[in-house]
Parts: C-alpha cells; structure tokens; sequence
C-alpha cells in the first residue's frame, strides 16, 4: 500500500481521477503535468494563471465541506503549509489526504517523485526529471552571504532548516540567519532591521510574498547591503519551479 511522507497510508487501488490541491506549488505541479485531474484547489493557487477550477478558501483555512463537496478520490497537502487538524477531519470524512513533507531541495525531488509514481500513480514528468539532474550537479563557488526577509513591521525572515535556506546554499549563498548559532526550531526568526541590513551581509533577496516587497517598499529600508526583488516563487515553491529557480538564480 502506498504511503505519503509522513507514513499515512492510501487506500488508492486505481490512479485518482479528481484531485484537490491545498498546496500552490502541488496545484502548479499537477496542472503542468495532468491538469485534467484537477477539480479544486485554493485561491492562493495562482499559477498556472489560467486554471479553471473549483476554490476552496486558503491553505490555513481550507473549506473542507467544499472539498468534500467535490468528491476528491485524493487530496495533497503539505505539512508545513497546511493543519494537521484539517488533514484529520478530511479523513475523518473519508477522503484520501497525500501529505507531502519537505524541508530542502533533496527531500522535494523525492517527495515530488513519490507523489508522482505512488500517490497520482503517474509517469513522472519531464520537469522532475529535469530538475532532478539540474539540482544534482555540484555546489558552485561561494558567492557570499545572504539573507531573505519574508515579512516588515514585524521584520520576520528566512532561517534554518528551510527549503529556501537549502536551496541557496545549493547555489553558492550561504544564509546568515542558518548559521551555527541559529536555533535550528526557529526556521522563520522575528528580527530587527539591523539584523539583516549589517556588515557581513552581501545581499537582502526581497521576494514577492508572503509579504510583497517591491521597488518602492523594501529596498529604502537597506542603507548598507544591496537588495534584489525576486520572485518568491522561485525560493519556496517545489515543482515546476524548481526548474526555472535553478536557471534564473544559479548562474
């Protein structure tokens, strides 16, 4: 019997043919791949933009009578992004919930493969493959050190044992809120301004959400290290992304 990430089994005997999504880069990944089976999905799902299906609220705050409403043969989740308690009461209705579990780049490719070949019981797509060999290859040489806030007013910003955090390491950056003095419980720090714009710091990526930074608000903020808008999605979605974050950031 199939498991998900965190062991649940799946009591899937045939491949699903309607799919719920609670995860936007899983509502990306499955509509590049195998948009036909997808009939619901929340309304932070915003790519690909022209998806036509059925909403079911956000991420924290899904509508589970909606979900259920659509007859799913399966549902995928995430654990950090979505509630546990969500993922009970759905099974508690008898719906199949996939929850995927990743933390860094290594642990997205496996868990996007075994949602792929045992959860969606698909072919894997040319995208993961692709990625998997983009994300293989050998660390490049350092570039220096950096840091991402994701929020302002609170300044809050990315820490350890984090799939963005890994990721630019994997890349050359080395994350100065990830370090050996970093509480390895705390992955998303509440910091000061000057935590992040201090000596020792090269580069603030400022992404487009959760909080959307942009040319007028953020960069003003940094008077000592330079700052580069970037797509968020880039640094914290799995999946297709993955692809385009390697040949947009690496090089």
């Amino acid at each position: 019997m199939p498991l998900d990430d965190l062991g649940a089994p799946s009591d899937l005997t045939t491949p699903p043919r309607r799919v719920v999504s609670l995860v936007p880069s899983l509502t990306e990944a499955i509509a590049t791949s195998c948009r036909d089976l997808l009939v619901g999905a929340t309304g932070w799902c915003t790519h690909p933009a022209d998806l036509d299906v059925a909403r079911v609220r956000g991420t924290k705050i899904p509508d589970l009578t909606a979900v259920a409403d659509l007859s799913p043969d399966l549902v995928v989740a995430n654990k950090e992004e979505n509630r546990e308690l969500d993922v009970r009461r759905l099974r508690e209705r008898g719906v199949t919930v996939w929850v995927t579990d990743i933390e860094d780049v290594p642990s997205a490719l496996t868990s996007m493969r075994r949602l792929w070949v045992e959860g969606l019981q698909q072919p894997v797509p040319d995208w993961l493959e692709r990625a998997e060999h983009l994300w293989g290859a050998p660390a490049p040489a350092a570039r220096g050190t950096v840091v991402v806030p994701i929020w302002r007013d609170p300044w809050m910003a990315v820490g350890p044992r984090t799939y963005t955090s890994d990721l630019l390491t994997r890349i050359g950056w080395t994350n100065a809120l990830a370090g050996p003095d970093a509480d390895p419980d705390d992955r998303y720090p509440h910091v000061d301004l000057a935590d992040l714009d201090r000596p020792g710091v090269d580069l603030a990526l400022l992404p487009d959400e959760p909080y959307e930074f942009t040319a007028d608000d953020g960069p003003e903020a940094f008077t000592r290290v330079p700052t580069r808008l970037v797509s968020g999605r880039l640094l914290t979605w799995y999946g297709p992304a993955m692809v385009e974050a390697h040949e947009v950031l690496a090089p």
